[in-house]
């Protein structure tokens, strides 16, 4: 899951701007947008229909793919991504696939929430960002999520060897930065794509207040 190809003009690398983003789905280069949604998230919405039903944000969505699954669960579901190019066509999958929702051109890490939600779905955001900036992700997930609402993360357990994303992360990270706010109720290796079978962890976390 790399985010430069060779054929793509190079830019300097800003993941915190929006018009990194956006270049990099003007060009088509977007080879972490594997088509469709996380086997992770599908498998764990089948697995437990029992879930209380509500509003979910899915910040980072891409043009997306994992909003369906939780539409299709009967989740009020709202996207978020500050690059235009994923937003409509986002908001186009929905309307295909004849989904209900909306999809917001907001920066999750820096807009005040628009409303509040009862589940924060984490799918390749995490490792979009620098790890220098993820307590700026740690407060936006606090700030959106409503208190003892449900955060669940699908984090990528690779180094942080490069310059560029994905940034990886380890689980002792991700442990400790949620631990004091989060109670951790159950976390797991998920199925994955190909590419990433064991690389993967599945966190399945309840904001304490």
């Amino acid at each position: 899951m790399k985010f430069m190809s060779a054929s793509a003009p190079l830019l300097p690398i800003h993941p915190e701007r929006s018009e990194y983003w956006e270049h990099r789905y003007q060009v088509g280069d977007t080879r972490w947008d594997k088509g469709e949604p996380a086997p992770g998230l599908v498998d764990f919405l089948q697995t437990h229909p029992e879930l209380p039903k509500g509003r979910v944000l899915v910040p980072g969505c891409g043009t997306g793919h994992d909003l369906l699954p939780w539409a299709r669960a009967g989740f009020d579901v709202t996207g978020l991504d500050f690059a235009p190019s994923a937003v409509a066509r986002a908001q186009q999958r929905l309307q295909q696939a004849g989904c209900s929702g909306q999809v917001l051109c907001l920066n999750f890490l820096r807009a005040n929430p628009v409303q509040l939600f009862d589940w924060v779905f984490e799918h390749t955001l995490y490792c979009a960002i620098r790890p220098d900036d993820r307590s700026l992700y740690f407060q936006a997930v606090l700030r959106w999520l409503k208190p003892h609402g449900y955060f669940l993360a699908i984090h990528y357990l690779i180094p942080n060897d490069g310059p560029e994303p994905p940034y990886g992360t380890t689980v002792e990270e991700v442990l400790s930065r949620f631990q004091p706010h989060f109670e951790l109720i159950q976390h797991w290796i998920p199925r994955s794509y190909p590419n990433r079978a064991g690389l993967e962890r599945m966190f399945w976390w309840r904001r304490r207040n």
